[in-house]
């Protein structure tokens, strides 16, 4: 029992420490610490603050993230149970769903505070409670895999965190009406494009170049022109190469997985790396001064080897980015002006090429994420938004970066002001109490500092850059010092000194700005330069000469038809743009704040660093935000939960109130004597004012609670001993019973046993009467049978010997006629053998006396020409046989076989008359054929010549004759319209399906194809959809495999291109194809049809292209080929495997 009341049900049940820094009491800083450090050291790295959540880094993995967790958290109020980031993702997602309201939750704090992971707990978390379905887990996939890819291009690993994200990130995740995900929008926000050429010690490049470095294959190393040695390239620190933790080699067969998952094509993602690795190769150029004849230094690159691989990876002439190099092109108005880079410049502006580049390659990644994962209907959207961007920065050497960052910070502290104050104030009007206008500080002051349009700093630094003449970082800091001296928040050396003050702790380069979070000094070197971010036309136009399918997409401003001479706008400009935009779209959606905090700077678990956790709360406004929560009320509830918790101290409302919740409250607390200043009465909540309260009510609360548990416990004892007594009164009858029946069982069985006896012994002694009375009158009937049979058997013997006598007389005379007949025979035998051999003997002698006639002739002529006669005879009998043995060949050309040839003399008449009846037989055979059949056979013919060995699907069509016309439309009155509708004469017609982009399903058409066009018609009503001439067919494509699928391609600029290519399937594709290309060959018009057979090729639907690939399925596929939609851009068909 003590088990079950141990658990936690509510956020003020078994508390450590405070769960709700609202309820702290004394409120100070030392005790905010003090509280954070207990739940921490007891694994409670959650803590609220109201509505807000403080997130600590636990560094390490703990148990409070699994899927029981997810369901119980579900459909909870925010403070029913403990904190927990699920609970605030919970309230948004529920809100967004039941109540129609866009949501965005903010999450904030330094490098390596978990923002990141806690982002990512948060879609988790949607994705998991949200519907299920093939699609929605599609979207879900797609918006969870997106993650690894901007982390591999975004993030690195620095001294506070070792995946640190270097770039903002707001994701708007959009929900239909049932709430579940349709897709996605990322927006990013200022990449930190300068690690990409230098990196403070410890730290490293983005993760992909160390990934690919790593996990690439060998042959994708040497396509890209890469090793795999760190050292070979000068962007890459080494000191830090490898992290502990971290796998680069897996991570980069992750991030690949991804790109998949998300829709990336294979060409598109071999591009990608293809500029990755190009960045690489341009650390590698160095360069040379060369001395020119009018005295100014000219660079020249050093090593061309890198130059010339670079080159080769984006497609640019080698001379064309070796001048961009060396010369800077100047334009003003008309004029064009070249002048030389010095060594200097050439770095410069092969690191600007670099950032560039890189830079670039990431904004195209996220505009590529987001043509995936957006949302394909038109309707309106519920949107939750999730802000991941870097906190409140404060380093030793803080430059442009750290000072945008500060700023977007200041922004989003104003907004949290303002939301949080709107949020309190909105909740007192709607529960009628009275508002009370609360002191907080306004940091708006420091925000007009920075980005006023006139005197604000970013303004100012536009203003500097614009300006002609010489313009550098120190006269920027002399007009800060010229216009912002007096503000309060501004201090500098010179403003200073102009105060008659001195601080030796300001430089004269600096400036410092009073920040909401504290002061920071802002080293102004490099200001100008960063702010500029400038690329020189030269490269630009040369990035745009590439061949490579990216570059044209990120250098745009290269194209030389379209030279814009204005300045481009500035990296502030386009930052303070972009947090507008930010700002507004926060402010139409109700905000949700997550604030994330490191406790140490080791990166190890179990370490609290007070020093640093305070430094964080402090920039991280978290004490002001208390303060704020509690200048009304520190607590409030609704009448319904208050009530429920806290029945048990009054009588009146314990076990159960019956009236109205508030009547139940006002009586709970008139009963427990809480003093009237204490509390308000709200519409639907019930407002304390002081923690003290509510903690008094908690002790007696459990107090009460030890009571209730202690009665529950008698009674539930008493119940179980009743029960058992009761169960155990009840087994005893049914025992009873049982036996009684198993007494009178047995009894009756021995009563009828005896009863079966005696009956058999009764059965038996009759039965034996009877038997003894049938076997005497058996005997009876058995003597006079034997008696009757002994009588007729004596008369039989009598009449048998008559017979006999008289048998024996007739038999004597039978013989004594035989032996005569016998004796004349034989007499009249012997005389005609006699006169045979007479006549047989006189034949013989006449025979031999005309045999040696003959021989005494044939003697004398045989001695004039027995050679010739015998020599002719021989070669008569040898032909003869020969050609006998070649009647056994059979007529078929197919038939290869032929006799061997008998003599060596035969060989080349044996050769010749093999190809002469060769010819002969196959004349014959064609003889039989008609024009129709010709025709046939000749297109069988070019039917081999394109598909034997190339396609599956043709050994199966060899023994199929082609019909041409399979749907009759002579014949059938139904095609009678369409029939008319053509007016050439029809050479094939058949049922296909033509393939829709959307969904991968097919609708059946009616082809036709003529000598001038194909019409794809409409099989129900026959009506004619579409009609191509044949002249803007370009090729078409279809697979190796045993499918029916091919794709007839236009050609560009065509007239019949505007509506796109056509993917269809039929069950006759080696027909179609065959008569397709023997009309492009016969024509003498128009060009030859290509026929291109690859398991993968491209599409154009209208304005996209999209690749149809071919995959083996198993056996689940079924028989025939499935084709199915997986992205915007990928169509997979699954063929069954053979």
């Amino acid at each position: 029992m003590k088990s079950i009341m141990e658990v936690k049900t509510s956020l003020l049940d078994n508390m450590i420490g405070v769960g709700d820094m609202v309820l702290l009491e004394p409120l100070n800083e030392d005790s905010f610490i003090e509280n954070l450090r207990s739940r921490f050291d007891h694994n409670e790295i959650y803590t609220y603050i109201g509505s807000v959540v403080i997130s600590m880094n636990p560094y390490r993995s703990l148990p409070i993230y699994t899927p029981q967790k997810v369901e119980e958290y579900r459909n909870r109020n925010f403070y029913e149970l403990s904190p927990h980031i699920y609970a605030l993702a919970d309230e948004a997602y529920r809100s967004l769903r039941d109540q129609d309201k866009d949501q965005c939750i903010l999450i904030t704090g330094e490098s390596g505070a978990g923002k990141t992971e806690a982002s990512k707990l948060v879609m988790s978390y949607v994705a998991a409670v949200c519907g299920k379905g093939q699609e929605v887990n599609k979207v879900k996939e797609q918006l969870l895999q997106s993650n690894p890819v901007l982390e591999a291009f975004g993030n690195a690993k620095t001294m506070r965190n070792d995946n640190s994200s270097r770039f903002g990130k707001y994701m708007d995740i959009e929900f239909d009406f049932k709430g579940d995900p349709l897709g996605g929008v990322i927006s990013n926000y200022l990449l930190e494009k300068s690690r990409v050429c230098k990196q403070p010690r410890g730290e490293r490049n983005f993760h992909i170049f160390y990934q690919l470095l790593s996990g690439a294959s060998d042959d994708t190393l040497l396509k890209l022109k890469l090793d795999r040695d760190f050292s070979k390239y000068n962007y890459l620190s080494l000191d830090s190469a490898n992290v502990n933790g971290l796998d680069d080699a897996a991570s980069f067969r992750t991030v690949r997985n991804a790109m998949q998952i998300v829709g990336f094509m294979e060409d598109e993602v071999q591009s990608v790396l293809e500029l990755v690795a190009a960045v690489l190769k341009l650390g590698n150029i160095e360069f040379k001064p060369e001395s020119r004849v009018n005295g100014f230094d000219e660079s020249r690159v050093k090593d061309k080897n890198d130059l010339k691989e670079m080159c080769e990876l984006l497609g640019i002439e080698q001379s064309v980015l070796e001048r961009a190099f060396s010369y800077r092109t100047v334009e003003a108005k008309m004029e064009k002006m070249s002048t030389t880079l010095n060594v200097a410049q050439a770095y410069y502006a092969r690191d600007a090429l670099a950032k560039n580049l890189y830079s670039r390659l990431f904004s195209w990644l996220v505009t590529r994420i987001n043509e995936s994962i957006k949302a394909q209907a038109k309707t309106r959207h519920k949107v939750m938004g999730v802000l991941d961007i870097y906190g409140f920065e404060i380093f030793e050497d803080n430059s442009f970066e750290q000072f945008i960052i500060n700023y977007c910070n200041e922004k989003l502290q104003q907004i949290f002001i303002e939301l949080t104050l709107r949020e309190e104030q909105e909740e007192y009007i709607r529960e009628d109490i009275e508002w009370t206008n609360i002191v907080y500080f306004n940091n708006a002051v420091i925000c007009d500092l920075i980005e006023n349009n006139q005197n604000g700093i970013l303004a100012m630094l536009d203003e500097e850059c614009l300006r002609p003449g010489t313009v550098t970082d120190d006269t920027f800091l002399d007009k800060l010092n010229t216009i912002c001296a007096e503000h309060q928040h501004f201090e500098s050396r010179l403003s200073k000194n102009s105060k008659f003050l001195t601080d030796h702790s300001l430089p004269h380069s600096c400036f410092r700005i009073q920040h909401y979070a504290g002061k920071v000094l802002y080293r102004v070197e490099g200001f100008v330069d960063k702010n500029n971010d400038l690329l020189y036309r030269d490269l630009s136009q040369a990035m745009y000469k590439a061949t490579h399918s990216l570059m044209r997409q990120l250098f745009p401003e290269g194209n030389p038809a379209k030279v814009n001479l204005k300045r481009p706008p500035t990296a502030g400009f386009q930052f303070k743009a972009s947090v507008g935009v930010l700002m507004k779209n926060l402010q139409t959606k109700n905000p949700n704040y997550i604030r994330c905090i490191k406790p140490n700077d080791k990166k190890v678990a179990h370490i609290f660093t007070d020093s640093l956790v305070c430094h964080q709360v402090r920039y991280l406004g978290l004490m002001e935000n208390v303060r704020v929560r509690r200048a009304g009320y520190a607590f409030r509830q609704p009448y319904e939960s208050c009530l429920k918790r806290y029945k048990m101290l009054c009588k009146t409302t314990w076990p159960q109130w019956r009236g109205p919740a508030r009547d139940g409250v006002a009586v709970l607390l008139t009963d427990c004597s809480v003093p009237t200043e204490e509390f308000a009465y709200g519409r639907s909540k019930i407002f304390i004012r002081n923690p003290r309260t509510l903690f008094t009510l908690e002790e007696r609360r459990r107090a009460c609670l030890e009571d209730l548990a202690t009665l529950i416990q008698k009674i539930y004892r008493g119940w179980k001993s009743r029960t058992h007594f009761l169960l155990l009164k009840k087994s005893q009858v049914v025992v009873a019973a049982w036996y009684r029946r198993y007494a009178q069982q047995n009894k009756y069985q021995k009563i009828k046993s005896a009863s079966l006896v005696m009956q058999s012994f009764i059965r038996g002694w009759k039965a034996r009467n009877i038997l003894r009375q049938l076997k005497y009158e058996k005997r009876c009937k058995e003597a006079v049978t034997t008696i009757a049979a002994y009588w007729h058997g004596t008369q039989a013997r009598r009449e048998l010997r008559h017979l006999k006598e008289a048998a024996r007389e007739k038999h004597a005379v039978s013989v004594i006629w035989a032996g005569w007949q016998g004796t004349k025979a034989r007499r009249e035998l012997r005389r005609l053998k006699e006169e045979a051999r007479c006549k047989h003997a006189v034949a013989i002698i006449w025979a031999y006396w005309l045999g040696l006639q003959v021989r005494r002739d044939y003697r004398k002529f045989f001695r004039a020409n027995a050679g010739k006669k015998i020599y002719n005879f021989t070669i008569q009998r040898i032909m003869q046989k020969y050609f006998l043995g070649l009647k056994t060949t059979t007529m078929s050309p197919m038939d290869n076989t032929w006799p061997a040839k008998p003599y060596g003399f035969l060989e080349g008449a044996h050769t010749e008359l093999r190809r002469i009846f060769h010819l002969w037989r196959c004349k014959k055979y064609r003889g039989q054929f008609t024009e129709e059949k010709k025709a046939v056979y000749e297109e069988k013919l070019e039917a081999s010549e394109i598909f034997k060995d190339k396609k599956a699907l043709y050994p199966s069509s060899v023994s199929q004759p082609f019909k041409g016309d399979y749907l009759e439309i002579q014949k059938n009155p139904k095609y009678q319209k369409l029939n008319s509708a053509v007016e050439e004469k029809v050479l094939l017609a058949d049922l296909v399906n033509k393939i829709n982009r959307a969904n991968g399903k097919g609708s059946p058409r009616l082809f036709l194809l003529t000598k001038s066009n194909f019409v794809l018609a409409d099989q129900k009503t026959g009506q004619v959809k579409t009609s191509v001439p044949l002249p803007d067919l370009a090729s078409v494509s279809v697979s190796t495999q045993s499918d029916g699928f091919f794709a007839l391609k236009l050609k560009e600029g065509s007239a019949s291109a505007s509506k796109g290519d056509f993917l269809l399937s039929s069950d006759h594709l080696i027909e179609i194809i065959t008569k397709l290309h023997r009309i492009g060959t016969t024509a003498a018009d128009r060009d030859q049809i290509n026929i291109d057979i690859s398991d993968e090729f491209l599409v154009q639907f209208k304005q996209d292209k999209v690749c149809v690939k071919f995959i083996q399925g198993g056996p689940k596929n079924g028989n025939s080929a499935a084709c199915k939609r997986k992205n915007n851009r990928l169509l997979e068909v699954s063929v069954p495997s053979p």
